[in-house]
């Protein structure tokens, strides 16, 4: 069955532990106006290949930050749909996937695991005394009798599942399910920027079904396990190009025209064809942030662009919202968001 108690934990952080052990969690103590928790994120998996994907953004845009901001401190609760607050790191646009990398969790060196990855933001949140942070994932406790075993404060009581929740295999098929996705975002107003930090693991399958989180494709070949560090640094593998059964970035939306001057509005979104052969997009569609559907047709050229004006039902929201392109089977091919500030110049077309 999907996560039990999904939702969002708002607070400040005040101290974290380094993951170690046979089942490594990065550990962070947060407390909000009354109450303190733990927030648990694994940084090994218990399947194989045993390294996290991972992916930090920096100066992170999405709609989703405007939608979080306003929520109280302590834990909220998350209907598990678009545009609530909830995560969905496939159909929420919120990062590209080539640029997801696999990283140990502990080995010999500075910044090169995935437990410094993290402590690095961390460590950065807890000393700043307006940063706050956002764990999204599934809440444990309280325990009343319990005292946290890693931060001794009573009851225990947290958040864990800080990862993508859908496309498992094995034992963890029963987690699966949509818009229940985990992640940390972290706030630092005083520089007016936001962080984010996203996890799966490369047991999980990134085409899933849009009712159950089910994967609907096999997984594609395990990404190479890193090297041990060089005496020198070597550039990251490059990311594999696209194919049939892996269409991520295939057909790519380069632009969106979401302001129109003209009335009525007129709204285009603008494909570009990465690959050297001509794509029908018979059956393809075209997705807004509320998952409603546009179908396509007609050919876009190896290399050629092609605009698409938006139509009923689909709608670009000037408040900021999300873009997904899909292929004839469902699988989303690409997406892109933006943001209510991004909107607000009329006639602009937007880049990504």
């Amino acid at each position: 069955m999907p996560l039990r108690s999904y939702g969002v934990l708002k607070g400040k952080a005040i101290e974290v532990r380094l993951g170690a052990g046979q089942s490594p969690h990065y550990q962070v103590r947060i407390v909000d106006d009354t109450t303190d928790y733990r927030i648990a994120v694994n940084v090994k998996s218990q399947l194989p290949p045993s390294d996290l994907e991972f992916i930090i953004i920096e100066r992170f845009t999405h709609p989703l930050t405007a939608a979080v901001e306003t929520l109280p401190r302590g834990f909220t609760p998350l209907k598990r749909e678009p545009g609530s607050g909830a995560l969905d790191l496939i159909r929420g646009n919120l990062f590209d996937r080539v640029n997801m990398r696999p990283l140990p969790f502990s080995v010999p060196g500075f910044d090169n695991d995935l437990n410094e990855k993290l402590d690095r933001v961390m460590q950065r949140a807890v000393a700043d005394e307006n940063a706050l942070v956002y764990a999204f994932g599934e809440r444990w406790g309280p325990e009343p009798a319990t005292k946290d075993k890693y931060f001794g404060f009573l009851p225990g009581n947290g958040i864990h599942d800080i990862h993508m929740n859908q496309g498992n295999s094995g034992r963890f098929v029963g987690d699966d399910g949509v818009f229940q996705d985990g992640g940390l975002i972290v706030h630092f107003p005083d520089q007016q920027e936001w962080t984010a930090i996203f996890l799966k693991f490369q047991s999980q399958t990134w085409h899933t079904d849009d009712r159950t989180g089910h994967a609907i494709t096999a997984p594609g070949p395990t990404p190479p396990q890193p090297q041990p560090p060089a005496p020198t640094p070597m550039p990251p593998p490059l990311p594999p190009l696209p194919t049939p059964d892996e269409p991520d970035g295939m057909v790519r939306i380069v632009g969106a025209l979401v302001n129109s001057v003209k009335s009525p509005e007129i709204e285009i979104v603008t494909l570009l064809n990465t690959s050297p052969r001509d794509i029908d997009l018979k059956g393809w569609g075209l997705l807004d942030g509320q998952k409603r559907r546009q179908a396509l047709s007609g050919v876009i050229t190896a290399g050629g662009t092609r605009a698409i004006q938006v139509t009923a039902p689909v709608a670009l929201s000037n408040k900021g919202g999300v873009v997904t392109l899909v292929d004839e089977r469902g699988l989303k091919v690409h997406g892109v968001a933006y943001t209510k500030e991004q909107a607000q110049n009329p006639g602009w077309t937007l880049t990504f």
